[in-house]
Parts: structure tokens; sequence; C-alpha cells
């Protein structure tokens, strides 16, 4: 297969820190591009994460570190534009002098599959998708019976976020490809993975649908569920695992690419998600973590920049990231991890230049 290196990771993935100023409306510009999903965090304030998509609709509020439904927050996020998107005065998004962060993501174009007439799935969806970049977001209804779902990418996810929007309060299951299709793990929850037939029907995703079963989580009853897919691309996505050694010199994961963004996991016991980016980390050893299953502040544990009481130190290199510590939360004696990161920059373009180490 060919791979097309994407020379300027932050076309399709930016990181923005601002501060709050309570003011409806604000434009919170910078993005580089009209952002089609925006997950926001206070780092500063014990608010929510807030994930947003053009999909669902700009108001429309999910929180990853809740099992609630999604619920209209008119002076949230109240709309996208060209270079970022605009803000009402919600402490979840603009408290007074507290800082934030959100994370973008662009997808961008639409699609709407009638299973039935295309003979893609079994299950209607819609959504909107940038190949290029591997990531879509998709909307389906559920039907309480195992089901395929059209996502539109090219190649196969790698990660799939799923959440139930109304109806019955349900947990975020976690599709990742190093747990395979017969375990699944909560975006919310510090669980450990868990074996279960009924999230995917025990059904790898493929190169156009994915499979789900009958869970309340996935595919109950007969309410709105949107997904975020995710493609593994060469040079600016990648979705895998590692085993830790309990030791301050930890291993050192190999991308591809300068991360920009990396999510983290314990798969084999309990543990906090992490959340680390190069825009808040901009120094090696960095530590400056948010827990996509916590309202809590960037500085509210041990370490004084972290989750968990632990301090998640962490070098982000040209090449992957070096984990710098021992310590169970990211590197526990054999303990299993996953993860998904995104690009700062490609470890070499498409033209062979190497990227600057930092």
């Amino acid at each position: 297969m060919a791979y097309t290196t994407i020379d300027d990771p932050s076309d399709y993935f930016n990181t923005k820190l601002y501060t709050g100023n309570a003011t409806n409306p604000t434009t919170i510009s910078g993005i580089g591009f009209q952002p089609d999903w925006v997950w926001t965090k206070g780092r500063s304030t014990a608010e929510g994460h807030r994930l947003c998509d053009s999909v669902r609709g700009a108001t429309k509020d999910i929180l990853s570190n809740t099992t609630s439904v999604e619920s209209t927050n008119a002076i949230g996020l109240k709309s996208f534009n060209s270079d970022g998107y605009v803000i009402g005065n919600s402490n979840g998004y603009n408290k007074n002098t507290e800082t934030f962060v959100s994370w973008n993501w662009l997808a961008g174009t639409s699609f709407t599959n009638d299973a039935s007439g295309t003979g893609i799935g079994t299950i209607d969806s819609t959504g909107s998708v940038n190949d290029t970049a591997g990531f879509s977001i998709v909307s389906y209804t559920s039907t309480g019976s195992n089901g395929s779902i059209k996502h539109g990418l090219s190649t196969a996810p790698s990660m799939i976020i799923f959440k139930r929007r109304s109806g019955d309060t349900e947990n975020w299951p976690v599709y990742h490809q190093a747990l395979g299709n017969t375990h699944f793990i909560k975006l919310n929850s510090t669980d450990a993975q868990s074996d279960s037939a009924t999230r995917f029907n025990d059904t790898s995703p493929t190169s156009s649908v994915f499979t789900v079963g009958t869970s309340g989580d996935t595919n109950g009853g007969t309410s709105p569920f949107i997904a975020y897919c995710f493609a593994e691309k060469k040079g600016y996505s990648k979705f895998g695992s590692y085993k830790g050694n309990n030791d301050a010199d930890g291993p050192f994961i190999y991308l591809g690419f300068k991360p920009a963004f990396l999510i983290m996991k314990e798969t084999s016991g309990t543990g906090n998600w992490a959340i680390i980016d190069s825009t808040r980390s901009f120094h090696n050893v960095g530590n400056h973590t948010l827990a996509s299953n916590l309202d809590d502040r960037e500085d509210q544990f041990g370490g004084g920049e972290s989750v968990n009481g632990g301090s998640n130190k962490i070098d982000l290199v040209s090449n992957g990231f070096k984990i710098r510590e021992a310590s169970a939360y990211n590197n526990g004696s054999g303990d299993d991890y996953i993860y998904m990161a995104f690009a700062e920059n490609p470890f070499v373009t498409s033209t062979g230049i190497p990227t600057t180490a930092r």
C-alpha cells in the first residue's frame, strides 16, 4: 500500500490555549481551519471535558468524564468558523480568568448512507469524513440488533469512540485495535479492559464498516449515537500499545513523528486516562496532564501538573515518546497500556527532510 506523508499535521489537528473572559460571544481563532470536532477542558478550573462536533451541531455538549446524555448549551460552543469557533459565557468554556485548552480535528466532507440502497452496512449513517487524515464522525440510530455501519474512511479504523446521545445514560466504550474486537475499554472510567461480545459483536472494522452488537452503549434501543473513528496514517497518527517496566528509564515508543497530542490508558488494570500535548507541555520532560475521565484541574494532584497523584513524566521527541518514571500510572511492571497519538511533525517529511529533535 502506498502512503502519503502529511507534511503539516496542523492542517488537520491543532491544540489551542486561551483564557476565559466570561463574554458572550467570544471568538476563539488561530486554529488554522474550521474544526469539526472540538474537545474543550478547563486547565485551572474543575470543569468537565466538553466534546462538540459539526455533525451533531455546535451547541450540543457531551461530557467524556460522565455517563450523561447529550445536552444543548446555547452559551457553550455556539458556532464554527473558518479559523476556529465562537463560545458563549458558559463556565465550561469561558469562565472568567481561568485557563482552557481545546483539541481540534478537521473532518469536513459530509456523507449520508442509506444502507438498504447502497448495500454498505445494515444501519443507516450520516457523518463527516477526512480520509487524508483518517478521521470521521459518524451519527447513527441504534436498532438493538447486531449490525454494521458505514464509517466513510477508505481503511479500517484503528480506534473508535462511541457515545449514546439520548435515552439511557451509558458509558463511552472504546474499540482499540491493540485490544481486538472481543474487548473494550471506557473513556469515562478507570476500569481495565473488559471482554464483551455485545459491544462489537466480536467483529473488527473493515475498510467500509464497523460492527456493533446489542449492548446499550453501542447499539441499545432506538437512540441516536455518535462515533468518532480514527484510521492510522503514517507520519500523522498512531494507535498502539506498550508494556511498562517500572523503571525511571521507561519504554520508548516509536511513532514515526513528534507527537502533538497523546492519550494513554492502562488496560491490564485500573487507572486514569492521561492526556498530554506539546502545547501545554512545551519542554521536556513534560507532565502537564489531564484525564478524560475526570473533571479535575491540571494542577490538582501530586507533582503539581498531573492527575492521579503521579507526575506522568514523558519526553515527547522527534520520533515518538519516552516514559521517564517508574509509576503504576504509566509504567507499571509488566502492565499493558494503549495510546492514541497525533503528530506535531512527521519524523521525515515527504521530501525526505528530518524534523528537528526537541
